[in-house]
Formats: C-alpha cells, structure tokens, sequence
C-alpha cells in the first residue's frame, strides 16, 4: 500500500521532460473508486472520467465527493492537460442531483450535500485543464450542468437522450450559478424561456440551440472527444488557461462570495413541506415508473 498522501505511480508526474520524448504505452488505469473510473494516459496527456453509479449516475453526496477528489488528483497531476467526461451506463449520462438526499434529512445534511454540490462546480468550471463532455445520453439537471461547465460538450445524435436545467418542472429554482453558467453558453433569452419551462431539449435542438457543441453517432463519440481534446492541446496551456480564467472568473468569484448564503438559501428552500411534498411525490412518481 501506498504512504499516505502518495500518488499511485501513474499518477506521479513523469522524471522525462517534454511530452514529444515520453515513452508510448498503453492507457494507464490511474485509479478508480466505486462511483467514477479515471483512466490517464501520460503519452497523451488524456484522462478520461468515466461515471459508473447505477441506475443514472445521480449526483448523491458519495458521488459528488469522489468527482471532486478525482478532479483534484488530475488537476494535481503535470501529466494531465485535460479530461474527457463521460458515463459508463447505457443511455443517461447523469440523472442529475439525488433526490434522495433532499427528502426528509436533516438541515446539516442538506447543508453538507449543497456544499459538495457547490465545491464540484467550482473545480469543474474552475480547472486549468481542458474539459470535454461526451455525453452518451440524458443528461438532465445536474447532468446538464456537469455538461454546461466542460469547455466543449459532444453528444450523441439521437433525438430520445435530451439535455437541459429542468428545475422548474420540480417545482425547484435552479440557483443563480446554474443560471450564470446557462447563460454563458447558450444567451439570455434561450437561458430565460428554457429555465423558466424546465425544457429538456432532444439531441437535435439542444445542437440547434449551442448547448451542445456537436452532435456524432455513438460509436464516434470517443474517436470525436478525444480529435476535439487533441485541437485544444495544440495550444500553449498558459494562454488558454488564463483566457479561460478571464472568460469565467466573474461567474465563480459570484458564487464564492455568496456560498454560506447560497448554502442557506438551499436549506431554507428544501426544509420548506410544499417542496419536500413536491419532491416526496416526485420519487413516488419514478418508483411507480421502474415497477
């Protein structure tokens, strides 16, 4: 076993210099944890996070937690210049945040999975690597805004996966930084009509709309991922990282000056009976679906 804090030796980063003089090899199993299989490939430079949460990779706590930790690894890594994001489940990508852990827990709970909820935005729409989402099916939600926060988002060409912050359709407001990130991609007033409808978007018009970047069949989508990850580590790291710094410090620095109230905000929203009712019937309504 490893001393703590150690990486794993595939993780460390490499004793040669420049990536042109680093011994080709096989993808490298970095390390994997029960809900997401990270694998880097040092010849690369790839890493690629893989959810595997059955049924629908919801965002739960446990999730959350080891997104952030695995982020963090990589992002820690020299080896690592960016990441592809994708599930390991057939047809959904991620289901979005668990409803499970806003349904009758405690305020210190609710405080606790919102604070992760937080600290996997930040990281994600924060990090200095190039992030790419391919999304091999629905991704409502939190999903979606796993999604929203990668630098480029591919997904598959079929019209039955859709995409989109469907809050409102819970009766839930999608926070301010949901909104914030919505609007960076697709405008205001496509960001405005949707939040407000809860619209999950087909395939198709989610590429209609620019909130996906492209639309390929499934057996391209990793071939497509990895082409679009080889484009934008063509460039020099540093000016695209602190172009990517400017584009998005507002958005983040927002929520970081904002986080306890935030914080509040959510535990004030989700202890309230009409929401928790709302929710109560919402996980009857999914039970009655799988049965």
């Amino acid at each position: 076993s490893l001393p703590p804090g150690a990486l794993p030796l595939c993780l460390r980063p490499p004793a040669w210099g420049s990536a042109a003089r680093r011994p080709p090899g096989p993808p490298c199993r970095a390390f994997s944890n029960s809900r997401i299989l990270v694998e880097l490939d040092e010849s690369s430079g790839v890493a690629t996070m893989k959810f595997k949460s059955p049924p629908v990779n919801s965002l739960s706590l446990d999730f959350l937690t080891e997104f952030s930790i695995s982020l963090e690894k990589l992002e820690n890594n020299r080896a690592c210049r960016g990441v592809i994001f994708t599930s390991a489940i057939p047809k959904i990508f991620s289901s979005g945040l668990d409803i499970t852990e806003m349904c009758g827990k405690s305020t210190e709970h609710y405080a606790e999975f919102w604070r992760a909820v937080q600290e996997m935005w930040l990281r994600l729409y924060g990090s200095n690597m190039v992030t790419v989402a391919a999304v091999n099916g629905s991704s409502p939600a939190g999903g979606c805004l796993v999604a929203l926060s990668c630098d480029y988002r591919i997904m598959v060409e079929n019209p039955k996966f859709t995409i989109g912050l469907n809050e409102a359709q819970l009766g839930i407001v999608a926070p301010f930084w949901f909104k914030d990130t919505f609007v960076n991609v697709v405008g205001h007033r496509v960001a405005e009509r949707c939040l407000q409808l809860g619209s999950l978007l087909p395939a198709p018009e989610a590429h209609r709309f620019g909130l996906v970047d492209e639309l390929v069949p499934e057996e391209k989508l990793q071939e497509k991922a990895a082409a679009v990850m080889a484009q934008w580590l063509a460039l020099p790291d540093h000016a695209r990282q602190l172009t990517k710094s400017m584009m998005r410090k507002a958005v983040l620095d927002r929520l970081v000056a904002h986080r306890e109230e935030d914080i509040q905000n959510f535990i004030r929203f989700t202890s309230k009976e009409s929401i928790q009712k709302s929710l109560r019937t919402y996980m009857e309504m999914l039970k009655k679906k799988k049965s």
